[in-house]
């Protein structure tokens, strides 16, 4: 069969049933069937590779036993369809007993039920958008190869679809990521605000490379490890890592910052960790208590830095994208966090993102900041990687493409300071010279950015964090100078 228009098909399908508002539902909608869907074709390996294998879904509720049309007028459709999926389908999975003996592979099936709902209206176009994603064949390579590109269309749709382009990590972003931190089979690798497992499967395809017997094998189908709070991410990444042979993923749906970091053991740390967490959020105080008191910051992004700092083996490597923000920011916490990284890891490189990469979903320039568990940092090298020729933005139509990190990958064997046009292109800094600076390490601009017309949202945002990292140095020299002075500003505010 062609799958090229298969998401087109199903989407075609949805838009008139009158229980499903907007794309974003339409994915969610999509997806669940695609899992109970890719569960099925999984469950028919493992039966026939253990006999003894018993599948978590009661029999009538397993796809093979409910969704598939054989043509002989016996297809639940219409009413009775919706009275099935919603009446018990969906409440038997969401309570499915599970413990602690009971595997990955089959805890998935609660958890991707536990948070997700069918929102469609009609059963008969409900068998319909069943129907067309049961024509995909798992068995069959075409199948399984055309669905690796299927599976990426509905990623890309999570960029225009509202607040759930969150969840999406450009592939050329994850894959040159990957490239520079080069995982080795054997390594655990983690991401601790998984989305739908970008970072997870570009690791995974180094690591499929690297499989030569069927010991290397089960290696890697134990190297990923992910969190993931929102429920329609979860269910994609638990999905997609099922596709990529992962049959017991570590998938786990919650929030990493709701653990406290002082309680992490050595069997909690990773020797590899990729990520893009939420930025721009805020988490309530309960969360906070979870970190040192220094350490504590009202910015999701923040809280995440900590936690790779508590769960980074030693020798373990990290990449992780990161806002301007966090770069000029010298408010309290991010000068302790910044303070913390530097003292305690060698950030090594830090890459400096043109605008526009996760266009359309946010304008707001990103960075990605490479460092290790090897020793304190001595020195920082800065790339700021340029626009490509030709592209003034990058869009849905024009993504940004793994080729444009070529003059940054050439770089990154042969490092030199590169000056364009009075302005520094790449350059390295002792760790002394960014204490200077109050860690402020906004280094290798990009000379023109202002001219960038941000949406109001992103605009406020941005000046919010100036304004703050300005006051903090403001408040910090002030302090510095009534000290030499001998002055006690607070005494003479209580004597005006």
């Amino acid at each position: 069969m062609s799958l090229n228009n298969l998401v087109k098909r199903l989407q075609d399908i949805m838009r008139n049933d009158a229980g499903i508002n907007g794309d974003a539902q339409r994915i969610e909608q999509m997806v669940w069937i695609l899992f109970l869907k890719v569960y099925d074709a999984k469950e028919e390996i493992w039966e026939f590779y253990n006999d003894d294998y018993k599948s978590i879904i009661p029999e009538e509720l397993r796809w093979r036993n409910w969704a598939v049309d054989n043509k002989d007028g016996k297809a639940l459709t219409g009413d009775a369809l919706l009275e099935f999926v919603n009446l018990k389908l969906f409440p038997t999975l969401k309570i499915i007993e599970i413990d602690e003996n009971t595997p990955m592979s089959q805890i998935i099936v609660r958890t991707a039920f536990e948070d997700n709902n069918n929102y469609m209206k009609d059963g008969i176009l409900l068998r319909q958008v069943i129907n067309v994603i049961d024509e995909i064949d798992f068995e069959e390579y075409e199948d399984r190869h055309a669905f690796g590109e299927i599976y990426e269309t509905i990623l890309r749709s999570l960029q225009s679809a509202g607040n759930s382009g969150e969840f999406y990590t450009p592939r050329a972003v994850t894959d040159f990521m990957v490239q520079m931190i080069k995982p080795k089979l054997g390594e655990s690798i983690a991401d601790f605000a998984c989305g739908t497992g970008g970072f997870l499967t570009s690791a995974l395809k180094v690591l499929d490379a690297q499989v030569q017997s069927v010991e290397d094998r089960t290696v890697y189908s134990n190297s990923i490890y992910g969190i993931e709070k929102k429920a329609l991410p979860f269910l994609l990444c638990a999905t997609n890592m099922l596709l990529h042979d992962i049959d017991n993923p570590q998938i786990i749906h919650g929030n990493s910052l709701e653990k406290n970091v002082r309680d992490y053991k050595e069997s909690d740390r990773f020797d590899v960790i990729l990520m893009n967490p939420p930025y721009g959020g805020n988490e309530k105080e309960g969360v906070k208590q979870n970190f040192p008191a220094d350490l504590r910051s009202s910015e999701t992004a923040d809280l995440f830095m900590d936690v790779i700092m508590y769960r980074l083996k030693k020798g373990g490597r990290c990449a992780i994208i990161l806002p301007d923000g966090f770069l000029f920011g010298t408010d309290n916490a991010k000068m302790a966090i910044k303070q913390k990284l530097m003292s305690e890891f060698n950030l090594h490189t830090v890459i400096r993102m043109p605008h526009s990469v996760f266009a359309p979903y946010t304008s707001i320039t990103t960075n990605i900041l490479f460092f290790d568990h090897t020793g304190p940092t001595k020195e920082t090298w800065f790339y700021r990687l340029d626009m490509p020729e030709g592209y003034k933005n990058f869009s849905k139509t024009k993504p940004m493409k793994l080729e444009h990190f070529a003059t940054a990958v050439e770089w990154w064997d042969n490092r030199q300071e590169i000056t364009v046009d009075g302005f520094d292109k790449a350059k390295k800094y002792t760790v002394e010279e960014i204490a200077a600076r109050s860690y402020n390490i906004d280094l290798c601009g990009y000379p023109h950015e202002e001219e960038e017309i941000l949406p109001p949202k992103e605009l406020i945002q941005q000046y919010q964090e100036k304004r703050a990292s300005l006051n903090a140095d403001i408040d910090r020299i002030l302090a510095q100078i009534t000290e030499i002075l001998g002055i006690d500003i607070t005494a003479e505010e209580e004597k005006g």
